[in-house]
């Protein structure tokens, strides 16, 4: 099965667009989880188990792992086997360098955690990003126009009566490879959002901004259309509570979005 037949399959199956982002951090977790040295993991194996029948795809944030070294790892792969079989892993870790350095990136990521998709950034261009390209049945998502406010310091940026994002955009889908290509769009940016679909009607969307962010999810949907898309919330789910019902109220916030996104 390829990576979109699966990705189809499991949205299909779940009647979900909706990805849950584990962007776990120990400072928000509930108070009962953040005194044992397992509580990171206890969390998100919760989170999981509570939002696993709803969701399409799990997003895993490197950097809230990698920040407590080890032991963050540890549970990032302990989490990330937990995940049902089915359901789409993504590697939320903007990777992108020169050509060797992203090829041990890729093998990280594909062959040793065996992830089904990455995030990538394509600021140093096309060597950069080949090397995750060359895997069969994975997805790629290269950084195109990202939810956060900083994404008009350069995204914006007008060359050739052209934005930037669309440059990279373009650009990007002449590169060669085997995976499926797909692009970061956030969802706080819904008229650019309905223009990139134009020109990348079948690329897989990942669209971050929803929830916390402020992303209008009716205006996002209704901007993405029929496109295939994987929408994206994180700490509008899972910091739902902070209490022993951590699980219960983001089962229900989960269950919300799944069906406010729709299919």
């Amino acid at each position: 099965m390829s990576i979109l037949d699966k990705l189809t399959a499991i949205q299909h199956h779940h009647q979900s667009r909706l990805c849950v982002g584990l962007d776990t951090d120990i400072t928000k977790i509930p108070n009962h989880l953040r005194d044992s040295d397992k509580g990171l993991l206890k969390f998100n194996l919760g989170i999981i188990e509570a939002t696993a029948a709803h969701a399409s795809a799990y997003k895993f944030n490197f950097a809230f792992y990698e920040q407590y070294g080890k032991r963050g790892m540890k549970v990032l792969r302990k989490s990330l086997e937990a995940v049902p079989k089915g359901i789409i892993t993504i590697a939320d870790a903007k990777r992108g360098d020169i050509g060797n350095t992203s090829t041990a990136y890729a093998k990280a990521v594909f062959e040793d955690m065996n992830f089904d998709a990455i995030t990538v950034s394509p600021y140093m261009g096309r060597d950069s990003v080949e090397p995750f390209l060359q895997y069969e049945d994975k997805l790629v998502f290269v950084l195109a126009l990202t939810s956060n406010p900083g994404s008009t310091d350069f995204q914006h940026i007008i060359s050739d009566k052209k934005p930037l994002y669309r440059h990279v955009i373009e650009k990007s889908m002449t590169w060669e490879g085997k995976s499926a290509l797909g692009f970061v769009v956030g969802a706080t940016h819904p008229k650019e959002l309905g223009e990139i679909r134009e020109y990348a009607p079948t690329n897989v969307f990942l669209i971050p901004g929803i929830g916390s962010q402020g992303g209008d999810i009716a205006a996002t949907m209704q901007a993405n259309g029929s496109g295939p898309a994987i929408v994206n919330v994180s700490r509008g789910i899972i910091y739902a509570s902070t209490g022993h019902d951590f699980q219960e109220k983001a089962q229900q916030l989960t269950i919300y979005f799944q069906k406010e996104i729709g299919m």
